[in-house]
């Protein structure tokens, strides 16, 4: 085993825990790595430094061919509800090297698409090069849109061919994360444990993500309110944004309150609640709509595997965790309404802004309104096509609501342009970047458009072009897991 020296400084708290929770993985090399992504911003962050990753050492350990100083090298396993059916899961193909300590705190370093673990299920452990590099577009997008996401490092070519429904280039992604505890990883500890495993994992979770929860009498209820809490949050932010996760299995809930798992993803073009993308989703199970519904579910789910350390009397533990999950519903529509509000540049409260919220998305959905422009449009001023009727009147409520509060138009201005971005990574503009890189091996078009999402809400004239709407032929629009 080599160790390549570069300004990695890694920790391995993961794999203190009993390895129950892992399996230790020996390396799977591929043939010719090549580098052909890397997020120089991240890695600043992480303290790594960028001309170490893109030398030949740095590229053999971003492509799992050779290990970082420190690394110890784990997959992790879980379980999780897929589309309503459990079953036992973990990383079929990927790898956590490590933690990397940083003046912030620590960040998981995993590969992923870097070989066969126990968990792999058959599968080759192995990625394809396309839906590495929509993770990578769509996290960073995720990043700058200031959705709370795992990040992605960097992306390498294989030199090799993964076969899916076609011949496939191969290829690793390095993602980073708070880190990859599930609501998946619970269920496993508590369907396939011990409750000793429940509370081994519920500690190492708690001093990681919610340090100030340790010292309380009932910290695992506390606990269980603080999940709440993010994921209220995090899928209020989702529906803000007009982003559609596709894949809520409970193993793609984070304990962390990050989004994760970039795979059958979109971004909703016209407003349509039922709009589902992912091809396997059959029953629209995980539509744009019903994400509050599932990220309530998953919390359920997580709830159940606290239940010993809630409360020794089992009765009580149920009373105690369904009331802390039922804080979910108000927590998640008070995120909800507050980012409307900031949307249509309303800084204070009133009763009826539900309403007028309510009526606009009607209207949008009963025209086929872009989500995104219509806001832009709204903060701009701009002309809307369903301008007579019913959005006229609309527009006059607006307009004396915005009327009834104390700040400026200059104001109402700022709040909107700071809360509605320009630029979405719209799927037509992905599926543009990945074929360009995929089939030509050209990355300009995708490094524009990563370039143009850096900053979404500085509306700049480079962005227009990225306002477009897509051509007739992205309607029927469906995405694939990359498994």
């Amino acid at each position: 085993m080599t160790n390549i020296k570069t300004s990695w400084n890694l920790v391995n708290t993961y794999a203190g825990l009993p390895d129950f929770f892992y399996s230790k993985l020996n390396l799977s090399k591929v043939r010719s790595p090549q580098l052909v992504a890397l997020n120089e911003n991240l890695a600043q962050d992480l303290g790594l430094n960028t001309d170490e990753l893109k030398s030949r050492e740095g590229v053999e350990i971003l492509s799992g061919n050779a290990l970082p100083q420190g690394s110890i090298p784990i997959a992790l396993a879980y379980a999780g509800h897929q589309f309503g059916y459990f079953t036992m899961l973990g990383d079929g193909r990927a790898m956590l090297l490590g933690e990397q300590v940083t003046p912030g705190g620590i960040y998981d370093i995993q590969l992923k698409g870097s070989g066969i673990t126990p968990y792999s299920r058959g599968g080759d452990g192995r990625a394809a090069l396309g839906p590495m590099l929509r993770e990578y577009i769509v996290s960073e997008a995720m990043h700058n849109l200031r959705i709370p996401t795992t990040r992605s490092l960097a992306v390498v070519t294989t030199g090799e061919y993964v076969i899916r429904d076609k011949i496939l280039k191969g290829a690793v992604l390095t993602r980073t994360a708070s880190s990859h505890i599930r609501v998946g990883t619970f269920e496993y500890a508590a369907y396939f444990g011990t409750r000793e495993n429940v509370r081994q994992l519920a500690d190492y979770t708690i001093e990681r993500h919610f340090r100030d929860l340790a010292r309380e009498a009932d910290k695992y209820l506390h606990f269980l309110k603080e999940v709440v809490k993010r994921q209220a949050s995090l899928i209020a932010k989702w529906q803000l944004t007009g982003f559609v996760h596709g894949v809520m299995n409970t193993d793609n809930m984070a304990i962390s309150g990050e989004t994760i798992d970039y795979g059958p993803c979109a971004f909703m073009d016209a407003y349509n609640p039922d709009i589902v993308y992912s091809s396997i989703d059959t029953y629209g199970r995980y539509a744009y709509k019903n994400q509050p519904k599932i990220g309530l579910w998953n919390l359920s789910r997580f709830a159940e595997t606290l239940l010993p350390l809630i409360n020794e009397n089992r009765d009580k533990a149920v009373q105690l965790a369904q009331d802390a999950v039922n804080e979910f519903n108000p927590l998640y529509h008070k995120n909800l309404m507050s980012g409307m509000r900031s949307k249509l540049g309303i800084f204070n409260e009133e009763a009826a802004d539900e309403e007028l919220i309510g009526e606009l998305l009607n209207i949008m959905q009963k025209n086929n309104e872009d989500y995104t422009n219509i806001f832009l449009k709204l903060t701009f001023g701009d002309p809307i096509a369903a301008e007579a009727g019913e959005f006229k009147e609309w527009h006059k409520k607006w307009q004396a609501r915005l009327q009834r509060q104390a700040q400026t138009k200059e104001e109402v201005f700022e709040l909107m342009k700071n809360s509605n971005p320009a630029v979405i990574p719209r799927n037509h503009r992905v599926e543009e970047a990945l074929r360009a890189a995929d089939e030509e091996g050209d990355y300009s078009v995708m490094n524009n458009l990563i370039n143009v999402l850096s900053k979404p809400f500085a509306h700049t004239p480079d962005q227009k072009e990225y306002e477009d709407l897509p051509p007739p032929s992205f309607c029927n629009y469906k995405t694939f897991c990359g498994t």
